[in-house]
């Protein structure tokens, strides 16, 4: 394998956006509340951290609107996706889609915090911010898990490979 530089100062290097795509990763819905609006975006850089206390990350672009909503807010929501949430997944992780109504065509229930919880995910957790780290031109948001929810039938879990989505079956 040729060694390439992943990045020179200025512009990260095609060869590191392609070796991370092949990393096969699970997708998730991020949710969150601030102010008398709903934020979503889909993600896919998502990790445990801790059982004791429950703790999970997420990576957040710095510029994206959520991450200055989820700070604001304190709280965030975690919904796994199944292979038929696929068409939310695209949804949410469209740049620029409008606030006032995202949630119109998507299944999804509310949590007691008010946050949006997506109907027919694989499981849902409730989170508060318990940190947030600066890394690069993300943030690394940490949860402290509140509140889990399991579908009782869980279906194929949505995965992101290549560039593009998919399931294990």
């Amino acid at each position: 394998m040729a060694g390439v530089t992943a990045y020179d100062g200025e512009r990260p290097s095609p060869q590191f956006r392609a070796a991370m795509s092949r990393l096969a990763s699970g997708v998730v819905a991020l949710t969150t509340r601030s102010g008398n609006h709903d934020y979503a975006m889909t993600a896919t850089a998502i990790a445990s951290v801790s059982l004791e206390p429950p703790l999970l990350l997420v990576c957040v672009e710095s510029s994206a609107r959520f991450h200055e909503a989820v700070v604001d807010s304190g709280a965030f929501a975690v919904s796994l996706l199944s292979r038929k949430q696929r068409r939310a997944a695209e949804w949410l992780a469209t740049p620029g889609k409008p606030l006032i109504g995202q949630f119109n065509q998507i299944p999804h229930t509310r949590s007691e915090a008010g946050i949006v919880l997506l109907t027919g995910s694989l499981a849902t957790l409730e989170c508060r911010v318990h940190a947030v780290h600066g890394a690069g031109d993300h943030s690394i948001v940490v949860g402290e898990v509140v509140q889990t929810a399991l579908a009782e039938r869980p279906g194929d879990a949505l995965v992101h490979y290549r560039s593009r989505y998919g399931s294990l079956s």
